[in-house]
């Protein structure tokens, strides 16, 4: 083996190992063991750990990192999605205009500057929060929303293709 080759393949085996040394923050979702008293098929967002769970049954869910609320704009319930869209336009809520006048009134789908990424969930009880993709991956992990549900775009495609309009969300602070 020459020593061009040698360099190239410690150069791919580097590549490779930095994309399986992903942060926490930055892991796909995976399959973990989960003992609670929730029907299988339910979401279950506790915000404290910044966690999503989709309840399989049989002691397991599969596991998403989120980013949710930030002080003051957190909430605890429980809810239903009652629509499901991808790359869909959004209309900033009334307190989020009223902190940022500058926002427009609609950002298109598919736009960079649209904050709710590939798709979105939205859920019972006014509109006013969804289950959704961002722009903004860093936000991801942390409290960061004004109540909505922050994934990673690949996630919230995953999560979407699992989980239909009536699927049942428990929110917790835990």
């Amino acid at each position: 083996m020459s020593a061009r080759t040698s360099v190239a393949m410690i150069g791919t085996l580097a590549v490779a190992g930095s994309l399986l040394a992903l942060s926490p923050a930055q892991a796909r979702p995976d399959l973990v063991s989960f003992r609670e008293a929730y029907e299988p098929g339910t979401i279950v967002i506790k915000t404290g750990q910044r966690r999503l769970y989709l309840v399989l049954g049989e002691g397991q869910a599969v596991r998403y990192p989120v980013g949710v609320g930030k002080a003051g704009k957190q909430w605890a319930g429980s809810a239903r999605i009652d629509g499901k869209y991808r790359n869909p336009a959004w209309s900033p809520p009334a307190d989020v205009k009223r902190d940022k006048p500058s926002i427009p009134d609609v950002i298109p789908g598919g736009s960079p500057a649209n904050p709710m990424g590939v798709a979105a969930m939205t859920l019972s009880g006014g509109g006013q929060y969804a289950i959704h993709g961002t722009n903004v991956p860093s936000s991801v992990g942390g409290y960061v929303s004004y109540g909505c549900i922050r994934m990673y775009n690949e996630d919230i495609s995953d999560l979407y293709g699992r989980v239909s309009v009536g699927t049942p969300v428990i929110v917790t602070s835990r």
